[in-house]
């Protein structure tokens, strides 16, 4: 495995674009014009294609990319419910967006905004905020895409906590009409107070006050306190043990596999060693120059490769133990795996050569504020591939909801909050003035989201069901339990 170079005035820069200055009335008129050729009744309608794709075969192809002794972790995981098996079909989904309504108003998308990839973490300045915290398929494209996989992330959600009909549609209707709300806000707003807008802790306590008893108020303070408690010092005390006076990652296969165990011979380890100390040089290129200087004060002391998420396992993810003036100053980062964007094949090909660039320029662009340590590098893998990679720290304040234990009030506040949160994301790129004129004042909008969340999630049931009987066939394998 060789780094492959990064050079800070030529890593894969987009190609100039030239902003059009339109005025706001014009932009108005650009949204009402879209509206009149795409009704916003007509994203409440959700039909299977003719030719629509297997599903299954969906997977096996992100499957032909991955680790292959992993892949069966991930399929496992999918069958637990029909909401973790949403969690893994961003492919499947974005496969049926393609064929649905769109307005033509671009904006970055996540890609993958489902409920659960919303969290708390901390800001340079130490501050909890709440935010979209995954950016593996982020993109340009259809904001509405979005919209739409949030709220059917909320009704296979809903259905799972055995929610009624009723509740799940309050659910996904608030979360749309928070949506279309805060995006009218944010078309008011000038472009450096949209820029500077984020959603600190208190004020998601004070979002969420009117709505929430007492009881539930103090859970979600008791799930915040927990995750200022989630940073380097509790991943050290959890993942590491002394091994004769060195730190050494914990090993717990198949989930945390140390490199010496990955690797036995000792050739190949001092390889991927070597080019793991490469990789932090090279990535660090792509930081800013204090957070460069910073790195730079730590060692790495050892690494692991490191089952993460759903969708995400198979996908190569290390886990790297650095130490800084001694052993009680460790910091641990995740060298993630970035693969090509589910959302590519439908919206056409990023504009950024490495896909580990594709992230952090997503994220960035989307996030309030984000991790100092978020850059990306590419490697040539010692099976000879080339692979792209985004670094972040692993643990810093990050927290997410219990969605397993919410209760109908809860989820839609969650619902709001999150809504709000994916308005804001797409109004710091997208045209946010012509988006909220196509949205409008009425909720024409968001009873079609609940009508297209209802409709899709009984398309994920059929498609959960076809994995499962993948798996009963033999068609596919499967590990469960992990």
């Amino acid at each position: 495995m060789s780094v492959g170079t990064v050079d800070g005035a030529a890593a894969a820069r987009p190609a100039g674009r030239t902003m059009a200055h339109l005025t706001p009335e014009e932009r108005t008129a650009r949204g009402k014009a879209a509206r009149n050729e795409v009704p916003r009744s007509s994203h409440g309608r959700w039909v299977p294609a003719d030719h629509r794709p297997d599903p299954v075969a969906l997977l096996e192809q992100q499957a032909a990319t991955r680790v292959p002794e992993l892949v069966p972790i991930r399929y496992g995981r999918m069958l637990v419910s029909p909401f973790t098996f949403y969690r893994g079909a961003a492919l499947i989904m974005a496969a049926d967006l393609a064929a649905t309504a769109r307005s033509g108003l671009n904006v970055q998308v996540c890609g993958d905004a489902h409920l659960s990839n919303f969290g708390v973490f901390a800001s340079p300045e130490r501050q909890l905020m709440f935010d979209i915290n995954d950016f593996d398929e982020t993109l340009p494209g259809p904001w509405e895409w979005d919209v739409k996989r949030l709220g059917a992330s909320f009704e296979i959600a809903g259905r799972d906590r055995g929610f009624s009909e009723a509740q799940r549609r309050e659910i996904v209707l608030a979360g749309a009409a928070e949506y279309r709300v805060r995006m009218r806000q944010a078309a008011e707003m000038r472009n450096l107070e949209l820029w500077y807008t984020h959603v600190e802790v208190t004020q998601l306590f004070e979002q969420m006050k009117a709505d929430l008893s007492r009881k539930h108020l103090a859970k979600a303070k008791a799930t915040v306190a927990k995750a200022r408690t989630r940073d380097s010092m509790q991943a050290f005390a959890k993942l590491t043990h002394d091994l004769d006076g060195e730190r050494r990652i914990t090993s717990d296969p198949p989930l945390v596999v140390p490199i010496e165990e990955l690797l036995p011979e000792r050739r190949q380890r001092d390889e991927v060693e070597a080019e793991i100390r490469g990789l932090i040089r090279s990535y660090r290129r792509t930081l800013e120059t204090d957070r460069r200087h910073l790195l730079e004060e730590f060692e790495l002391v050892h690494l692991a490769r490191k089952v993460v998420g759903v969708g995400s396992v198979g996908t190569r993810a290390w886990i790297l133990l650095l130490r800084g003036r001694d052993d009680q100053d460790p910091l641990f980062l995740q060298a993630k795996e970035a693969q090509e964007s589910v959302l590519e094949r439908f919206v056409g090909k990023s504009r950024y050569q490495n896909h580990g660039q594709r992230v952090v320029a997503g994220q960035r662009l989307m996030q309030a504020a984000s991790d100092i340590f978020l850059g990306w590098q590419r490697v040539n893998g010692l099976d000879g591939q080339v692979r792209d990679f985004y670094v972040r720290q692993l643990r810093d304040w990050k927290g997410s909801a219990d969605v397993d234990n919410m209760a109908p009030a809860v989820m839609t506040a969650y619902s709001r909050v999150c809504g709000s949160t994916l308005a804001r994301a797409h109004a710091r790129s997208g045209d946010r003035i012509a988006i909220a004129a196509y949205l409008g004042n009425g909720d024409v909008f968001d009873r079609a989201i609940a009508d297209f969340s209802a409709a899709y999630a009984d398309q994920n049931e059929r498609d959960y069901q076809a994995l499962r009987a993948a798996v009963d066939s033999g068609r596919v394998t499967a590990r469960t339990g992990l």
